[in-house]
């Protein structure tokens, strides 16, 4: 992170300073001149020339450093501080100009002649301090300071310069550069007082033995650096197979759904710039980089209906999106990434209120890449279309973003974002398009079948289509709509109507599938299936409003070439799911509202045309009319049928199936029960608490014999309070135990409307031994029935009787006690 003094220091106007500063050291020195041994100065003068032009190249930055500095600091110990900075001065010239890969401007030759000479100067004075020596620190410790001086002095303004120029951090470029270089200023430290030993005995004529030692550390240079440079290259090769696996990974993700790369650019821009400026290291930088490309990839294992559904998702759609952070995270762990890209996708639909998924983590608990990743990821999807809306400008899904802070995502984050985006955005906007196209639309000509074999189709054969063509199409086309609109209206069968539709609509407009869905209650239920993919639409039961035929029921709009796989998401089975990839649906809209959906269903991806569409709406009126004729006429012949209280079969319904029973009995020779049951005491619960009442204990008590019937048995209503049961091959043992449930449910029915004496009388007959046809069977069970009854009724009558002999009894007692 580059501090806030980073960024109002202008590069320029810091060279400039330093340009100043090292002018003012070379006009300062310049009075002191004195060539007391000119043949000395010169000596060295070459020698600091010649060691200069052997140098090696600085890792990380372009610049090189060369072995000069050691003559330098032997000039700052044996001549005087203009000498020296000539020393300073011709080395840094050496070393710009001579074999220069790349020829350095003037004013960068200046500005490194001035950073030296600043340099010199410095240690110049730390070494010849006369505080210093009167404080009693010797030449070594003096030489030491001097050393560390020159270091710091000479490195340090030019990372300052290259941080500011390149916008990296200074630390960063002062370590990577010149840090490593520290040790062999302490040798050259060392050599400087030995040579300077060896000048005070020998002479400085010794000087010329050095020109050897200056070579082996030139040599020691380049070797360290040949070495650091390997180890550069191998790690820049490893990043770029990582870089080259996120890329991979990346692509896969793009070739699931084609709309997600240019998302994924533009949230690893503003990811990263936002993970700088809050400080986060390279290593979180470079898991962030490659987060932001990859956090998705999860979304491989979410079936393909929920990501592209065109609206919100259901409860339990949710649950399944909801795996993606999770599955993603365990994808990477594979990749073995050497910075911490893992937790930052597994976290990164965490909020900052602890209301995200998967793991409810809060606050700083949430990693800081997930946090920044969360906040970037909402505002670019905000601000980019989707299949199920409108984009929004970029300025009203920031404010979207803000208003979230504190709730889900980190305050601090979106702070930055709002300083940042519309210049972030500018730069994302400016990145040019890497994506390779993948080979998804290419023929491949090998292969003749699968080992399944392909299924049968007819040859399509294309022509040029020409004004004949088109009127002979307009003219079958005419004869079609005109056979079917017939057809239609012939029958008040709703399946055979909705048979004769999907039989003669296939020529108008061909499909693989075709369904017509009757709206019920809340839901679609699908009335008429046929073709591909049969018992998967079947079953469907689709909320009004959701899925792709839910919602052309709700907007009474319809749909072309929408996605069948929406269709079955609610069945809530990832394993459920339908490879049509097309569908077209129209609202059936009748005289009392919509009554329905007509969905056609097609194998090819956008099978259908505008003209399929005009010819399914002009239809849709019709089939509409059709349709609901068809299911009025079922409902009156149902409720011809139905007791329209309990729901049960009525008297007609009980001879006809009893009938049937008989029948097939008959063929099989087997058994056949009838039970008549007849409430008792009904007519107290009509006297007590009114009909409605009634109505309700004849609904509990019709509820109970179903529940107590298996499901091929058959429960009617003969009227008033008497039902009739028919089981099929039930012994005689099994029937008296199915009565005493009955019984017992009775009484459980009584007590819940507080009405003891509510009970049943029960009369059983068999098949053949009570009768051979309908009439007398139920005859036998009906005496058997009213036998039972009488029976109760005796009962209750002697209960009375003794209670009130007991009443009169305890009352003449207490009469005579008195």
């Amino acid at each position: 992170m580059h501090s806030s003094a980073d960024r109002l220091i202008n590069p320029r106007t810091y060279i400039a300073s330093i340009l100043g500063l090292g002018l003012l050291t070379i006009i300062a020195a310049v009075p002191q001149w004195n060539a007391a041994a000119p043949a000395r100065f010169i000596v060295f003068f070459l020698i600091a020339a010649i060691g200069s032009s052997m140098k090696v190249s600085l890792p990380a930055v372009k610049g090189t450093m060369s072995v000069g500095f050691l003559f330098v600091l032997i000039g700052i110990m044996e001549l005087s501080l203009p000498e020296a900075l000539a020393i300073a001065a011709v080395s840094i010239i050496t070393q710009c100009l001579w074999h220069a890969k790349v020829r350095p401007t003037l004013v960068q030759v200046l500005f490194n002649i001035a950073c030296m000479c600043i340099a010199a100067t410095a240690a110049f004075l730390v070494y010849h301090s006369q505080k210093l020596a009167d404080l009693g620190v010797g030449q070594i410790p003096l030489l030491a300071l001097a050393t560390c001086t020159q270091f710091l002095a000479n490195t340090v303004p030019v990372a300052s310069v290259i941080a500011l120029n390149d916008g990296k951090p200074f630390r960063k470029i002062w370590k990577e550069c010149y840090v490593w270089s520290f040790p062999y200023y302490l040798v050259g430290g060392v050599m400087a007082l030995g040579f300077s030993v060896l000048s005070h005995r020998l002479g400085w004529q010794a000087a010329i033995v050095t020109l050897p030692v200056v070579y082996i550390i030139y040599r020691s240079y380049h070797l360290y650096l040949g070495r650091l440079e390997d180890e550069k290259n191998h790690a820049e090769q490893m990043a770029g197979l990582h870089l080259r696996t996120i890329e991979a990974l990346a692509l896969a993700i793009d070739a699931k759904d084609t709309t997600t790369h240019d998302h994924l650019r533009r949230v690893q821009t503003y990811a990263v710039a936002i993970g700088e400026d809050l400080g986060l290291k390279d290593s979180e930088l470079n898991a962030l980089r490659a987060a932001a490309v990859l956090h998705d990839i999860g979304k491989l294992a979410v079936p393909e209906h929920i990501i592209s559904k065109p609206g919100r998702l259901t409860l339990e759609e949710f649950e399944k999106m909801k795996i993606h952070p999770v599955v993603g995270a365990e994808i990477l762990e594979q990749v073995e990434f050497p910075y911490p890209v893992v937790p930052i996708v597994k976290a990164h639909h965490e909020k900052w209120d602890g209301t995200g998924y998967p793991f409810g983590l809060k606050g700083e608990d949430i990693p800081i890449g997930a946090r920044i990743l969360a906040a970037v990821d909402c505002l670019d999807a905000l601000a980019s279309d989707r299949q199920y809306r409108r984009a929004l400008p970029l300025d009203e899904a920031m404010g979207v973003v803000a208003e979230e802070a504190h709730k889900a995502f980190d305050p601090k984050v979106v702070d930055l974002l709002k300083k940042r985006y519309r210049e972030l955005e500018a730069k994302a906007q400016a990145l040019p398009s890497k994506r390779p196209k993948l080979s998804t639309d290419m023929k491949v000509e090998r292969g003749e079948a699968p080992d399944a074999g392909l299924e049968a189709s007819k040859p399509v054969a294309v022509s040029e289509v020409d004004f004949l063509t088109s009127i002979a199409a307009a003219t079958h086309e005419a004869q079609a709509l005109f056979e079917l609109s017939q057809s239609l209206g012939n029958s008040l069968s709703l399946n055979e109507t909705l048979s004769v539709l999907g039989m003669r609509l296939n020529r108008i407009v061909p499909h693989d599938a075709i369904a017509v869905y009757l709206v019920q209650g809340e839901k679609l239920i699908p009335e008429y299936v046929n073709g591909d993919d049969f018992r998967l639409f079947a079953s469907l039961q689709i909320p009004i409003g959701q899925g792709l035929s839910g919602w052309v029921a709700h907007n009474h709009k319809p749909i072309l070439n929408g996605n069948p796989s929406v269709e079955p998401g609610y069945l809530n089975d990832p394993a459920k799911f339908s490879t049509l990839r097309s569908a077209l649906a129209v609202p059936l809209d009748g005289v009392d509202g919509t009554v329905g959906v007509l969905t056609l269903y097609h194998g090819a991806k956008d099978a259908f045309s505008k003209d399929h569409l005009r010819v399914l709406l002009a239809l849709s009126s019709k089939v509409a009319l059709s349709v609901e004729n068809a299911v009025k006429y079922q409902k009156a012949e149902s409720s011809a049928t139905i007791d329209y209280l309990t729901g049960l079969p009525n008297a007609r319904a009980l001879f006809l199936q009893l009938d049937g029973e008989i029948s097939r009995a008959k063929r099989s020779d087997g058994d056949l029960a009838v039970i008549v049951c007849d409430l008792d005491g009904f007519k107290d619960v009509n006297d007590r608490f009114g009909h409605l009442e009634g109505n309700r204990v004849l609904q509990r008590v019709a509820q109970g014999l179903r529940e107590n019937c298996r499901e091929y048995d058959y429960v009617a209503r003969m009227g008033g309070d008497e039902f009739v049961l028919i089981f099929p091959t039930m012994s005689p043992d099994l029937v008296h135990k199915k009565m005493e449930q009955i019984v017992e449910m009775v009484k459980v029915v009584g007590r819940e409307c507080d009405e003891e004496r509510l009970g049943v009388s029960l009369g059983e007959a068999y098949y053949p031994q009570d009768g051979k046809d309908a009439e007398d069977l139920l005859a036998a069970a009906d005496r058997r029935m009213y036998k039972t009854k009488q029976g109760h009724k005796t009962e209750r009558v002697s209960q009375e009787f003794n209670m009130l002999s007991k009443a009169l009894t305890e009352s003449s007692t207490e009469t005579v006690a008195n």
